[in-house]
């Protein structure tokens, strides 16, 4: 069973996983408009996984004997000056959803809620990964923003992004 304070902070944690993947629809549909469908589909990809970081919250919950309770989604922003602007604004929400996964952790250590605390160890990875890959797609960004050639290529490179596999499937076979 869990405890209120950890399903509450878990519940919490569900919600901004939604709001995580809402908030990337809005910066794809940003890139959508400004042609860049490469860095939509980037964007898009990281929304899926959002949803699915939102359904692995939920069935955990749900799993430990607690109560899903969703909460209303605030509207993201819906415009970015470039997509330098949009990458910068994504590695801080990503950052912001680290520091949101270590406190949920602490909660849980201080709960001694051993098995929440392994369920959290994925996200802890997780997260560091995702900041990388945002951190290196920025990097890149920065490199080439003046660049009209640059842009296009770095459009084409990351409209190739393909999901990672769950945890424990293996990637269909191509």
């Amino acid at each position: 069973m869990l405890v209120p304070e950890v399903e509450n902070a878990l519940n919490k944690q569900l919600n901004a996983e939604i709001y995580s993947s809402y908030l990337y629809v809005s910066m794809a549909a940003q890139c959508k408009a400004d042609d860049l469908d490469g860095f939509s589909a980037w964007l898009e990809t990281q929304a899926q996984e959002e949803m699915t970081h939102a359904a692995k919250f939920y069935n955990f919950i749900i799993q430990r004997g607690g109560r899903v309770k969703l909460a209303g989604i605030d509207a993201p922003q819906v415009e970015w000056d470039s997509p330098l602007a949009v990458f910068e604004d994504t590695l801080a929400h990503e950052q912001k959803v680290s520091a949101m996964i270590n406190d949920l952790m602490e909660i849980a250590i201080a709960q001694k809620d051993h098995a929440t605390q392994i369920f959290l160890q994925w996200f802890v990875t997780e997260q560091v990964e995702e900041e990388e890959s945002v951190g290196m797609a920025l990097g890149k960004i920065k490199r080439v923003k003046d660049s009209a050639q640059g842009m296009y290529l770095l459009d084409q490179e990351l409209g190739q992004r393909q999901p990672a596999p769950l945890p424990g499937t293996t990637p269909a076979a191509e």
